[in-house]
């Protein structure tokens, strides 16, 4: 069996964090799912930044749109709308066959919105209106002012894939304002089915501290508060609150594993794939990271670790868990709107050379 099925065996699923016009042109996506096992897909600014500044594969379409009038963020959306639903089509059939739990792509709203919920929420609908496909997610950030937009875009029957979440004390209040929507849809008579992920970033957490604790504790910080998060999760969905949605036909918000790509040269290529193995879950792996994983002839079981004696370590080496998820959030949230910036900037730059040409 290839290490990448293995975690399906597991009972994870397993998605890729990338996408490109050239993957889905030159056939490698549906490589990916057909002989790596891939049932879904997220995409960031970042990811578009990167594929429409280091190829020519967008120049035509940006060339075209130009022509239409259209330019910067109404131009990159329609990009990412084409490609996006490309992906989601590839993908229709696993989310028909695992009616609708699996099979999903990811668009994120625009970070500048990150603390305006009013804002966030209307970008929600209006691109999950126009995206016309039952397998595509809209993130939106789990910040203070994006947990009523998720509630909110829930209720209204879009699928949420909730993004920049780094602790279980976030996830908690992400998987709250999910079921909410579900509720006061069932109260309103309507199908609670409405999908969505809650994704805990995983490896900045260890780049965080890296130079603040002995190197004993090296790598180790990311696992242990996706498994505090992990065990938050399960209890969740062992809950009344959530027997009760279940029982009225919604369907648990899976927690999803993002970040979790190897930053340390010196640590295993798979290290937080091989620790979070764990069921009913999501793990979303940049192609390096998916490449590595199918290159091991063996996936052996990462050896258990007490997440709380974990924790208990890096406190008394002076780190404050909570004060670094906080540090991260607000990075996050800065950091994904450079990416979105320089995206928007990449466009520009494209657009005044192809005008040129």
């Amino acid at each position: 069996m290839k290490t990448t099925q293995k975690l399906h065996e597991i009972g994870q699923s397993l998605w890729l964090d990338n996408i490109t016009r050239g993957l889905l042109a030159s056939g490698t996506l549906l490589s990916y799912i057909r002989d790596l096992s891939i049932t879904g897909l997220t995409s960031n600014p970042t990811i578009f930044d990167h594929a429409i500044k280091n190829s020519q594969d967008y120049d035509g379409a940006i060339s075209q749109k130009l022509k239409e009038g259209k330019s910067g963020e109404a131009l990159f959306f329609e990009l990412a709308m084409e490609d996006l639903r490309q992906a989601a089509d590839l993908f229709l059939p696993i989310h028909e066959r695992t009616d609708g739990v699996d099979g999903w792509v990811s668009l994120e709203v625009s970070p500048l919105l990150a603390r305006n919920t009013a804002a966030t929420l209307a970008a929600a609908k209006a691109l999950h209106a126009r995206a016309e496909r039952p397998n595509l997610f809209i993130k939106i950030p789990g910040t203070t002012e994006g947990l009523p937009a998720i509630e909110e875009a829930i209720f209204a029957g879009v699928p949420v894939n909730v993004t920049l979440l780094f602790s279980g004390d976030q996830y908690v209040a992400a998987a709250e304002a999910y079921m909410r929507g579900i509720e006061r849809r069932i109260a309103e008579g309507m199908n609670p089915n409405v999908g969505s992920v809650a994704s805990l970033f995983v490896s900045r957490w260890d780049v965080a501290v890296e130079e603040r604790v002995p190197e004993a504790l090296h790598n180790k910080l990311g696992i242990a508060i996706a498994r505090e998060a992990y065990g938050k999760y399960r209890a969740l969905l062992d809950s009344s609150r959530w027997q009760r949605i279940m029982n009225e036909g919604g369907r648990p918000q899976r927690i999803l594993w993002a970040s979790t790509g190897t930053k340390d040269p010196k640590a295993s290529d798979i290290l937080y794939v091989q620790a979070l193995a764990l069921p009913f879950t999501v793990n979303t792996m940049p192609e390096a990271t998916l490449k590595a994983l199918a290159a091991h002839e063996e996936f052996g079981e990462a050896p258990p670790a007490e997440a709380n004696e974990v924790l208990a370590k890096f406190a008394k080496a002076g780190i404050d868990a909570d004060g670094v998820a906080t540090q991260l959030v607000e990075e996050g949230v800065a950091s994904f709107a450079k990416s979105w910036n320089d995206l928007l900037d990449c466009i520009a730059s494209k657009s005044q050379r192809l005008k040129a040409a």
